[in-house]
C-alpha cells in the first residue's frame, strides 16, 4: 500500500544488538502500525549473532524500511543517534529490539501530541506510551506513562525527579521516561543534541534530564500501547547501571549543587547497587548515613518505592506469580 502523503511522515526507529530471538517481533510490530505515512529505520549495532540476517529477510519486500549496520559495537546512545541522523520523519518513535508496539501506538501518540499543542505555546513536547512489562515467569506489570493524568509534568522539576526523586505534589511520573515508549517531533531531539554517547546505560534518563532543563512538557497516553519483554544481557549488569547513574550525577553536578541535592543524588545509586548485588550491610549503612543528612526526603523516598520494590522482586522470583 502506498503511503498517504497528506499525513506527516513518522519515523519508527529500532535499535538492535544480539537480538536474533526477539528482533522479528519488534520489526513486525512496526510494520503493523496503522499510521498511513511511515518509515522504519533499523540500526544493528554490530551484532555477532544472526540478527542482521533476520532483519534483512524481514525488510527485503518493505520499501519503507531501512537497515543501517555499524561496523563496530558503539552502544545504544550512538545507535539512537544513527536513527535520528537517517530519520526523514517530522516525528520519531522508538521501539526496543525486545519489545513490541501495538498497531495503534504511533497514531494515538501523534494525536496526543497534536491535541496538546493546541493548548500550549511550545513544540518541546515528549510523549510517552503506557504499556505492560512481561517477565519470563509470566509476571506482568502495568507501565503507566508519565503525564498520562490531567496535570502534565514539565520543566526542571522533572529533572529533579529523574536525578534525586524530587516529586512535585499532584504530578504523575508513572514509570519514568523510557525511550522505548517515546515519541516526539524530530526537533526536540535536535534541540538538546540527541543522546549522549558517553552513556552505555540509561542514556534515555540523561536525555530526559536535558529535555526537562530545556523546559519540555512530558505528556503520556493512558491506554496500553506497547509490550516490554524483560530480558537479561551483559550490557544490563548492575555494575554498568551504577557507572551510568554516577556519570549522570557528575554531568549534572552544577545543577544538583544549585538545588542542594548533589550528595543525595550521588549516594542513592550506591544504595540501590548494594541492594541489587546483595550487599545488605553496606546498603543499610549507606541508607542510614543518608537518612541522618536528609531524614524527610529519605523517608519519603524509601516509603514510596521500598515496599513496592520488595513485592515486585518477590513476584519476579515466583514460579507462578498471581
Amino acid at each position: 500500500m502506498s503511503p498517504d502523503n497528506s499525513q506527516p511522515l513518522i519515523t519508527v526507529g529500532i535499535t538492535c544488538f544480539n537480538a536474533e530471538d526477539t528482533i522479528a517481533r519488534a520489526v513486525t510490530s512496526a510494520f503493523k502500525q496503522n499510521w498511513p505515512n511511515l518509515e522504519i529505520v533499523i540500526v544493528d549495532d554490530c551484532s555477532i549473532d544472526s540478527s542482521r540476517r533476520v532483519i534483512e529477510n524481514l525488510i527485503k519486500d518493505q520499501p519503507g524500511a531501512t537497515l543501517v549496520c555499524h561496523e563496530t559495537n558503539q552502544g545504544p546512545a550512538v545507535a539512537r543517534n544513527t536513527i535520528l541522523a537517517h530519520a526523514r520523519g517530522e516525528f520519531v518513535a522508538f521501539i526496543d529490539d525486545d519489545d513490541e508496539s501495538l498497531p495503534e501506538r504511533v497514531a494515538v501518540q501523534y494525536r496526543r501530541i497534536i491535541e496538546y499543542e493546541k493548548d500550549v505555546d511550545t513544540k518541546m513536547i515528549a510523549c510517552y506510551a503506557s504499556g505492560h512489562r512481561v517477565y519470563p515467569n509470566g509476571y506482568r506489570v502495568a507501565l503507566n506513562a508519565i503525564g498520562s493524568r490531567p496535570i502534565v509534568p514539565q520543566g526542571p522539576a522533572v529533572a529533579n525527579y529523574l536525578l534525586f526523586y524530587g516529586k512535585k505534589p499532584g504530578w504523575f511520573y508513572g514509570t519514568g521516561t523510557p525511550t522505548c515508549s517515546l515519541m516526539g517531533r524530530r526537533s526536540i531531539f535536535e534541540a538538546v543534541g540527541g543522546f549522549d554517547t558517553d552513556f552505555q546505560r540509561f542514556e534515555d534518563v540523561d536525555f530526559s534530564v536535558r529535555l526537562a532543563l530545556a523546559g519540555t512538557h512530558f505528556i503520556g497516553c493512558p491506554e496500553p500501547l506497547f509490550i516490554q519483554h524483560s530480558t537479561e544481557a551483559s550490557d544490563k549488569s548492575q555494575e554498568k547501571n551504577l557507572e551510568s547513574d554516577l556519570l549522570r550525577v557528575e554531568k549534572h553536578k552544577d545543577y544538583l549543587q544549585s538545588v542542594g541535592r548533589y550528595e543525595y543524588a550521588r549516594q542513592w545509586p550506591l544504595i540501590r547497587f548494594y541492594h541489587m548485588t546483595g550487599q545488605r550491610p553496606k546498603m543499610l549503612s549507606a541508607l542510614f548515613a543518608l537518612f541522618l543528612k536528609h531524614p524527610i526526603h529519605v523517608f519519603r523516598h524509601f516509603m514510596s518505592i521500598g515496599p513496592r520494590r520488595f513485592l515486585h522482586e518477590r513476584k519476579m522470583r515466583q514460579p507462578n506469580p498471581s
